[in-house]
């Protein structure tokens, strides 16, 4: 059994009991994965919650054609796979190690137990429901009405967090590489390049190393709401 207060990183159980942390520990079963391995696979039999204690997992997906489309990044701290764990239902998504990592498995009849004794517990878990629905109608509503360019416009717009040196800009680093952006943008890698390209000529952006800049959060927004869909998806899809 590993150490029942490496469950005290994680965010859902936060506020149980030492004795409650390590009748977990005892259940879980606690694993190693290194970069760009697959921690949970669509067809896997498996139906209980994964915890992440170390390093960072992909949560992506691919379509008929092979093109990979990234859900989520989850950090250290997080948690995943409870929609099967509670419905019994097959995986939605496949999981990759974003590097090296750390996981903890609570089996799914632990996991039912947790919610049923711990109100606090099962309300996270419908907290996070409640932002996965809300993040897949905004996306939904991306691919139905935008373009291939301003999709990745969205995408840099999403990932921007404002400068922590006080200026009124935004930034966006560690900057993902392109075929991580096309993923969550759902086109190639080929178009983000030209559109970030675009965007760095057109003064929209500053990219230094890797980090890019982000002055005027709304100009940019304009323009990704400005570019023509049927133009765009027929020049770079």
């Amino acid at each position: 059994m590993a150490n029942p207060a490496d469950l005290a990183t994680i965010a859902l159980l936060q506020g149980l009991t030492p004795g409650e942390l390590e009748e977990l520990a005892r259940a879980a079963r606690f694993q190693h994965f290194e970069a760009d391995a697959v921690v949970l696979n669509r067809q896997s039999d498996c139906r209980g919650v994964y915890l992440v204690l170390e390093g960072a997992v992909d949560v992506v997906n691919f379509s008929a054609q092979g093109r990979e489309i990234a859900y989520a990044r989850l950090k250290a701290g997080d948690f995943f796979g409870e929609l099967s764990a509670i419905d019994g239902e097959p995986r939605s998504a496949n999981v990759v190690a974003q590097c090296p990592c750390r996981i903890a498995v609570v089996p799914r009849e632990s996991f039912h137990d947790l919610l049923r004794r711990r109100p606090d517990v099962a309300f996270r878990v419908l907290q996070k429901m409640a932002r996965i629905i809300r993040t897949a109608d905004e996306r939904i509503m991306d691919l139905a009405t935008l373009g291939a360019h301003s999709r990745v416009c969205v995408e840099l717009l999403r990932l921007a967090k404002p400068d922590p040196v006080g200026s009124q800009g935004y930034l966006i680093y560690p900057l993902p590489t392109q075929a991580e952006i096309a993923a969550l943008a759902s086109t190639t890698r080929e178009t983000v390049a030209r559109v970030i390209g675009q965007l760095l000529e057109a003064n929209l952006v500053r990219k230094v190393n890797k980090t890019i800049y982000i002055d005027d959060k709304i100009k940019l927004s304009a323009v990704a709401q400005r570019l023509d869909p049927r133009r765009t998806e027929h020049e770079t899809c």
